[in-house]
C-alpha cells in the first residue's frame, strides 16, 4: 500500500549567524493525520514551522508540502496550507461574521457569506457572529482565528501553540475542532507545550532537540520505550534522598524529585519490578512511606527521559 505524505522533508538546515537552528530536519507526516512536533525551548520547532510554511528559506535540504516543492514552488505551497499561531490574527473591530467574510473575499472563495456562516456554525460561534471580535473571550477568538485559517479548506494546517493561555474548557474546544479536521482529511502539524494535548491529539509525535529529530512514533510507541513509572510519596523532605537512592538502584534511571509533593519517581523497563517489591525495598531502607505506585508512563515521562538522554537543559 502506498502511503501519501502531506509533509515530507529531508535534511532541512537553517542557520542564524553562528546558531544552527536546524541541523537536518527529516519529517514524514501522513496525509490526514495529526503530527505533534515537540521539544524543549530552543529545539528548533518554530524555525521548522517557519521553514515549512515558506516564511524562511532553508540553507540546505529539501521538502515537499502537499506535493509541492518548498523552494521551487513556494506559491503553490502557500495556496495549499494555512497557519494558526498563538495570537489571533482577526480584526477586533470587526464582527466574527465580518472577519470570516473578509478572509473569504481575500482568498477569492466563492459564496463568502455562505462560507462564513458554515464556519461560524462549525465552531459554535453563530450566536456571537454579529458581535465585535474584541468582545470575544480568549477561547472564542482562538476558534474564530482557526475558522479564518480554514476559509480556503487547506490541505495542511500548521498550528503553532494554538491553545497557549486558554482555560481548560477552551483548550478542549480547540482540541475537538482539530480532531474533526483530521477526520475530514486535513493534515495537521501541531506544536504545543501541553504534552497531554499532544498525547490526546497526535497520531504521531516527533521529538526535536537541538535542531534534529531524536525520536518518532505514536504516543503509545514512545511511552513503551520507557516501560513503567515507579513513584513513591514520602512523609518528609529528609526522606527524599533515601527514596531516590532506592529507586535509582531498582530502575537504573535518574529519579525525579518533587520537593513540594514529596514524591520521587523514575521510569523502569525491568519486568521483575512489582509494586510489592518496590514497597519492600523502600521499607527495608527505612523510608517513611505514605504511598507508592507503579503505573504506565505519560508523555511527560517520555519528555523528561528524552531531555535527560539528550542532555538538553532548555
Amino acid at each position: 500500500m502506498t502511503t501519501t505524505y502531506a509533509v515530507l522533508s529531508e535534511g532541512l538546515e537553517k542557520r542564524f549567524g553562528e546558531v544552527r537552528a536546524l541541523r537536518g530536519l527529516d519529517l514524514a507526516v501522513r496525509q490526514g493525520s495529526v503530527c505533534g512536533l515537540l521539544g524543549p525551548n530552543g529545539a528548533g520547532k518554530t524555525t521548522a514551522v517557519r521553514l515549512l510554511t515558506t516564511l524562511l528559506r532553508p540553507d540546505a535540504g529539501s521538502a515537499r508540502i502537499a506535493g509541492h516543492d518548498l523552494v521551487r514552488d513556494a506559491a503553490a505551497v502557500r495556496r495549499s496550507i494555512a497557519v494558526t499561531g498563538q495570537y489571533a490574527s482577526v480584526d477586533g473591530d470587526l464582527t466574527g461574521r465580518e472577519n470570516l467574510r473578509l478572509f473569504a473575499r481575500l482568498h477569492r472563495v466563492r459564496g463568502p457569506n455562505d462560507r462564513a456562516a458554515e464556519l461560524l456554525d462549525r465552531f459554535g460561534l453563530t450566536e456571537a457572529a454579529d458581535r465585535k471580535a474584541a468582545g470575544y473571550s480568549g477561547g472564542m477568538r482562538r476558534r474564530l482565528d482557526l475558522a479564518a485559517s480554514l476559509v480556503r479548506r487547506p490541505e495542511v494546517l500548521f498550528l503553532d501553540e494554538p491553545t497557549t493561555g486558554l482555560d481548560p474548557a477552551s483548550r478542549n474546544g480547540i482540541r475537538e475542532a482539530v480532531r474533526a479536521l483530521a477526520t475530514d482529511g486535513t493534515t495537521v502539524l501541531l506544536t504545543t507545550q501541553y504534552l497531554e494535548e499532544a498525547d490526546r491529539l497526535a497520531d504521531e509525535i516527533v521529538l526535536l532537540d537541538r535542531g534534529r529529530v531524536t525520536r518518532t512514533g505514536s504516543p503509545a510507541e514512545l511511552k513503551a520505550l520507557i516501560g513503567w513509572y515507579a513513584e513513591a510519596v514520602v512523609a518528609d523532605q529528609d526522606a527524599l534522598p533515601k527514596a531516590a537512592a532506592v529507586l535509582d538502584r531498582l530502575t537504573g534511571a535518574e529519579p525525579k524529585l518533587d520537593h513540594e509533593r514529596l514524591t520521587v519517581g523514575a521510569p523502569t523497563t525491568d519486568p521483575t519490578l512489582t509494586l510489592p517489591r518496590l514497597v519492600r525495598e523502600l521499607d527495608a531502607a527505612a523510608v517513611p512511606l505514605l504511598d507508592a505506585s507503579l503505573r504506565p508512563p505519560t508523555l511527560d515521562d517520555v519528555f523528561l527521559r528524552f531531555l535527560r538522554l539528550t542532555g538538553s537543559h532548555a
